[in-house]
């Protein structure tokens, strides 16, 4: 006779339905972001998560939400993988670990949500269209800062096409758009879950207050951004422009410091710089564009300037810049230079906010082994000072203020805005995304100055090594942009500043914190409110 086999052989219908829901998160979450832009699947992302976990005890949605944030990170920053195999030298496994660890950090943000929406389901159901967004932007501004911070891929820039919505960034910066997808995702959770009871005879409370909720948001943003909209529109018709030319030089990372290639790259970047035109306002190089230290290679450096005369331009480049300690040991600035139309070096930035494991190791004493992993971190230290330089002008001290965020800088909302709120006339980023390779990488990293642009009402020019370069206007609109691994020169018109500075430029996170007071809030009712007696239905759909 043949054996039975057990039931329990075989997985439950809802272990398979939960598998299939991480996938499904898996899927959705990149194909929201650049270079796929689906944004649309943003706002059912979370949704077959919310559905699997509704009726489950915080702990195991904790873990269910942490397994799903894993999934859904590692298919978003696969490019990690590129940058430190490709061109870190580290090798693939250890980079494929580093990135599953990357993602499973990133995961636990999510898990962290999935624990306080089962809280708030056990506890206080009606609250949960409020506080599940509020948790999700907690945690979202969380990320921004904790452990140097990795704002990467933050819901709410999944959204960067859709003008009109995204206008409130004005106010709430990127973190308000976050907001309005994770109450759109609830409320569709709410009506499915209440679909599937109905349909089986189950008296549950209907999802009405989080609908209307939501659509009551959605249609107070999307009457705000539509007015919005055509109101920059109407003040940059009217607004001074400058003329800016981008030099995109499409140098390869694996020859950009190499001496042998130093004077291949100046006859590019000046080419370039001939065919973006003579007489702009200014001309922008990327990131790091001369592959030598400009203040110690005085040969090298009288070609720059002589390139700034040639084309009677402006010129703001990268490059790094040598300095000493006290006891002689050198360090690096990772800066951007100014010089004028005359060939005078008239300013700096030096970048504030470094790329960990990239420019610097954090906890050296402690991870001492990685500087035999990652070829190439210098010893760079963080800037300081005023965050704005000029346009030179005639006469002198007449021309626009401008921010200069370099690279990884510009995804940091709080670090632009303190450009803006220093009197920023328009925005610049310079970045060398050549460690990228061809990846989704590029891609999303362009997609988040867009939010910068709103959120401060100034328009940014990019200028990126392999791109994308382009510029964006005051609204968000891209206005041009180049192909990536390509070599152009672009000029292009952008509007200065036209507007008061905007809410979020005078005061910053005040909506993300509020996000952290009413979660917290929220939290401190559950906590002292006897979870419903009443066990949750299990849905159909699992």
């Amino acid at each position: 006779m043949g054996q039975t086999i057990p039931p329990s052989f075989f997985p439950s219908r809802r272990t398979i339905a939960s598998f299939f829901a991480l996938a499904l998160i898996g899927i959705f979450h990149p194909l929201s972001f650049p270079p796929f832009d689906l944004g649309w699947l943003a706002w059912l992302v979370l949704v077959p998560l919310q559905i699997i976990i509704h009726d489950l005890p915080p702990r195991r949605a904790l873990y269910y939400g942490w397994l799903a944030g894993t999934i859904a990170f590692a298919g978003t920053v696969t490019w990690v993988i590129t940058a430190m195999h490709q061109f870190g030298q580290v090798p693939f496994m250890v980079s494929a670990l580093l990135m599953l660890l990357l993602a499973a950090y990133l995961g636990l943000y999510m898990g962290i949500y999935g624990w306080g929406y089962a809280k708030f389901q056990h506890t206080c159901p009606k609250l949960l269209w409020l506080g599940a967004p509020a948790l999700w932007v907690t945690l979202e501004f969380v990320r921004t800062h904790a452990l140097s911070g990795f704002p990467w891929a933050l819901l709410g820039y999944s959204q960067y096409q859709w003008l009109p919505l995204i206008q409130f960034a004005d106010v709430t910066g990127v973190y308000g758009v976050s907001f309005l997808l994770v109450m759109g995702n609830v409320a569709l959770t709410s009506l499915l879950l209440w679909i599937d009871g109905k349909r089986r005879g189950l008296a549950l409370p209907g999802p009405w207050v989080s609908v209307t909720g939501f659509g009551c948001a959605l249609s107070l943003v999307l009457a705000y951004g539509t007015w919005r909209v055509q109101e920059q529109a109407n003040l940059d018709a009217s607004a001074r422009t400058l003329s800016i030319g981008l030099v995109q030089a499409n140098i390869d990372q694996a020859v950009k410091w190499n001496e042998a290639y130093r004077d291949e790259t100046l006859r590019r970047y000046a080419s370039l710089s001939l065919k973006a035109g003579k007489n702009t306002d200014l001309l922008i190089w990327p990131e790091a564009a001369t592959p030598f230290l400009f203040e110690q290679e005085p040969d090298y450096q009288k070609q720059i300037l002589d390139i700034a005369k040639n084309t009677h331009n402006s010129l703001l480049f990268g490059s790094p810049t040598l300095r000493f300690q006290q006891d002689g040991r050198p360090y690096l600035y990772n800066s951007a230079f100014l010089v004028t139309a005359e060939g005078r070096a008239s300013d700096r930035y030096d970048k504030r906010h470094l790329v960990p494991f990239g420019e610097y190791i954090p906890l050296r004493s402690i991870l001492f082994f990685l500087d035999k992993l990652v070829v190439g971190i210098g010893d760079f230290k963080s800037g300081q000072g005023v965050m704005t330089m000029q346009v030179p002008t005639l006469p002198p001290g007449s021309g626009p203020r401008f921010g200069v965020a370099i690279c990884f800088e510009v995804i940091f909302p709080d670090l632009v805005r303190r450009m803006a709120q220093e009197g920023a006339n328009f925005l610049v980023t310079i970045t060398n995304d050549a460690w990228f390779g061809n990846s989704a990488a590029p891609y999303q990293h362009f997609g988040m100055v867009v939010f910068r642009a709103v959120e401060n009402h100034l328009g940014f020019a990019r200028a990126a090594n392999t791109g994308i370069s382009g510029f964006i206007a005051p609204d968000g609109h891209i206005l041009s942009q180049t192909s990536i691994f390509s070599e152009q020169a672009v000029t292009g018109l952008l509007p200065l500043r036209s507007s008061s500075p905007t809410f979020y430029t005078q005061f910053g996170d005040v909506f993300s914190w509020g996000c952290v007071i009413i979660a917290g809030i929220l939290f401190g009712w559950c906590r002292f409110t006897t979870p419903l007696s009443t066990p949750k239905p299990r849905s159909s759909l699992i």
